[in-house]
């Protein structure tokens, strides 16, 4: 599924305010990406991989330019490309630790890969389309918890390896903003260090 299979909005509709909600705001408290390599069944259903693109679809976008789409990665098509990058791997040299980092494509039920596809020579600045895609990732990891399941944001080598990026399928100009991988934990996650608010906080008056 792609952006340009999701119904079009109701251009007429007029939004709700925001409201205040203290069970939003709990759950941001914990979120928390999961181990890739962790994720196991069960995983979303095809209704819920709907919804889940259009709630990522919902993200800020500067020229309504839609830089990006979506690539769902089922079972197959990832035991294949999982196999396929292994020979790669191979004929290039990669460490053990690389070719690990494959089982992070074909453990987890799901894997939606978001790719970055500006609009060169638009008013709207490269950087400005390739943030916007950052942004879908994260809302589908939003979107992934709020439907109570774990989701793990990743790239890896294969993200930026032009003859691994190219057996995804991803074209020129194009490049992979990243891997929501996504499914369910046997344990809970544990928490990781947060930055020091007062070291990255400047107050202006």
């Amino acid at each position: 599924m792609t952006q340009s299979d999701l119904p079009s909005a109701d251009l007429s509709a007029a939004l709700p305010l925001p409201l205040r909600s203290e069970e939003m705001l709990s759950r941001l408290a914990v979120r928390r990406s999961a181990p890739a390599q962790s994720l196991a069944l069960p995983g979303p259903s095809d209704a819920e991989i709907e919804q889940m693109l259009r709630l990522g679809a919902r993200t800020p976008d500067h020229g309504k330019l839609f830089p990006w789409r979506f690539v769902v990665l089922g079972p197959q098509s990832r035991a294949e490309l999982s196999e396929a990058l292994a020979a790669l791997a191979e004929s290039q040299g990669r460490t053990t630790k690389e070719i690990a980092a494959l089982a992070k494509l074909t453990n987890p039920p799901l894997t939606v890969m978001v790719v970055s596809a500006p609009i060169q020579g638009h008013k709207v600045p490269v950087w400005e389309q390739q943030l916007s895609a950052g942004a879908v990732c994260m809302n589908l990891e939003h979107a992934a918890d709020a439907l109570g399941y774990s989701a793990s944001w990743i790239t890896d080598w294969y993200a930026y390896d032009p003859a691994a990026v190219a057996l995804f399928g991803v074209e020129d100009g194009e490049s992979i903003a990243g891997f929501i991988h996504v499914g369910s934990l046997s344990e809970p996650p544990l928490e990781r260090p947060r930055p020091n608010l007062e070291h990255k906080v400047e107050q202006r008056a």
